[in-house]
């Protein structure tokens, strides 16, 4: 009876150790940067541009807003 009134940190116990395990164990692939691959960025294409036209709130404004 004991073991089930600590399930909940049982359960959290057993996860952060599986966890672990499949961190530790992993395999990570070599980054590969090469000057020889070719650009995906189109260099006659212009970059679009965002541009806001709102005025800023005054503080009583912000105030009242509150």
């Amino acid at each position: 009876m004991n073991a089930l009134k600590h399930m909940e940190a049982i359960f959290f116990s057993i996860a952060a150790i599986g966890v672990t395990a499949a961190i530790a164990t992993s395999e990570t692939q070599p980054l590969i940067v090469s000057a020889d691959r070719p650009l995906f960025i189109h260099p006659d294409v212009q970059m679009p541009v965002v541009t806001i036209a709102a005025k800023r709130l005054s503080p009583a404004e912000k105030a009242e807003l509150m």
